[in-house]
């Protein structure tokens, strides 16, 4: 078999065959497989796509590369031998996208695992690991002996991928990320499956993002990658759902690192709105798929039960102290500056990229892999699109150091849009798969 010609098979249309795509990626692996021949081969996937049944075994062939987590015993049961239900939510990321660490604890308190293995920030999209290393001494590198023991503890974690899973997936990415092919639906399904199977869950639940904060723009784009994740996610024998969420405008009032703890801790200490209200439809999507509750409305009512009872913020402050870090009140922020309306009206438009733009150009996102973070720095964004506002009024409240400070109003004046008129209602959640 040579590399070459599956290379030629899928720039011309082909289909290939299962084990042309093992050897490919066992190939690649092993090194018997060039770096420009994989790279060859997923820009004609990237231009060619792949079938359902492609995908499938792309994300196998990934996934056996490398370690599967090992499953944890339920320590209630007599036996001891008992399995526990493993579950786990993946966001395609969006700014202001909190939604892990809320999720976490509070599926935990439900009776259910979650493994959940998180990534860092690039460009204008916030990393879970990022937001939780703004808690003093929070680790998140832990061996997969010490993850099982976490779960049994907590119920929970959030940690960075070892080298040991899907490291198919680790070297295919770097290629991915220089060669243009990042934005193909075949390679994103199978990078994000080829990881949540090697945790070996028993269901997973996608937050497929849309809108001008998003990665994918259009509503029919993330459908296209919400139906395949599905597809392949099933046929890869782990029951998989999927929500397409609005990202027209940041994820609740705060964007940064130590400022969406601060607003995450608020939501598991009762505050309402859209965040909380996107964790409970996604958590309650995962139970029932995984056969914890038998209907969306009693999962519903366990986790709104969770909130308001406060275990799920004892949970989350359990996670965080099993993980050494150390949380005694709302984490300090750098100096404040509001910009305001100049006129009254309706919120018409959140200028996503600005607001992200400005974080990142302050130290609070990478620009390239391996930047540091500036956990201080954020923006509290004070109004949704719809909302009424008068002249005068807090528009945005920025947390950056003085010598960034003086560049905030060019890069931010005009970032919320102030019109007349009321723009139409939009709802947060656009669609489920499946329906």
């Amino acid at each position: 078999m040579l590399a070459s010609s599956i290379i030629v098979k899928k720039r011309d249309g082909g289909e290939l065959a299962d084990d042309e795509i093992h050897f490919m990626v066992d190939g690649f692996c092993s090194g018997n497989v060039a770096d420009y021949q994989m790279s060859a081969l997923t820009m004609a996937i990237c231009l060619r796509g792949m079938t359902a049944r492609e995908t499938t075994t792309l994300t196998q062939a990934m996934l056996g590369s490398g370690d599967r987590l090992p499953k944890t015993a339920d320590q209630d049961s007599d036996s001891g031998n008992n399995r526990r239900v493993r579950v786990d939510k993946h966001s395609t990321g969006g700014l202001g996208d909190k939604v892990s660490l809320i999720l976490a604890p509070l599926l935990a308190t439900c009776g259910v695992d979650v493994p959940m293995v998180s990534g860092r920030g690039l460009g204008l999209t916030g990393g879970t690991l990022d937001k939780l290393e703004s808690i003093e001494g929070f680790q998140v590198e832990y061996s997969a002996e010490k993850t099982t023991e976490l779960l049994k503890d907590v119920g929970a974690c959030i940690i960075t991928a070892s080298d040991r899973i899907a490291p198919a997936d680790r070297r295919l990415y770097a290629l991915r990320d220089v060669t243009g092919t990042v934005e193909s639906v075949p390679l994103i399904t199978a990078s994000i499956l080829s990881k949540k199977l090697a945790a070996s869950l028993d269901a997973l639940v996608m937050d497929v993002k849309v809108g001008s904060g998003a990665f994918m723009k259009s509503e029919a784009d993330a459908m296209e990658l919400a139906k395949s994740i599905v597809s392949v996610g099933n046929a890869a024998g782990m029951p998989t759902t999927a929500i397409l969420s609005d990202m027209d405008q940041p994820l609740g009032e705060a964007v940064g690192n130590a400022i969406e703890v601060n607003e995450s801790i608020e939501v598991l200490q009762g505050k309402p709105g859209e965040i909380r209200e996107l964790t409970i439809a996604l958590c309650a999507d995962v139970l029932v798929n995984c056969g914890q509750y038998d209907s969306q409305e009693i999962a519903t009512k366990k986790l709104i039960e969770m909130l308001d009872s406060g275990q799920a913020m004892e949970r989350f402050e359990k996670l965080v102290s099993r993980q050494s870090g150390k949380l005694s009140g709302p984490l300090p922020l750098a100096p404040a500056t509001e910009i305001t309306a100049s006129t009254g009206g309706f919120v018409n438009r959140v200028d996503c990229q600005s607001i992200g733009e400005a974080i990142v150009s302050w130290g609070g996102g990478r620009r390239k892999a391996g930047d540091a973070i500036d956990h201080q720095v954020g923006i509290r964004v004070h109004h949704r699109i719809g909302d009424p506002v008068e002249s005068g009024q807090t528009l945005l409240t920025i947390h950056s150091h003085p010598a960034d400070a003086k560049d905030y109003a060019t890069r931010l004046g005009d970032a919320i849009e102030v019109t007349e008129q009321a723009p139409p209602k939009r709802s947060l959640i656009l669609s489920r798969l499946p329906a």
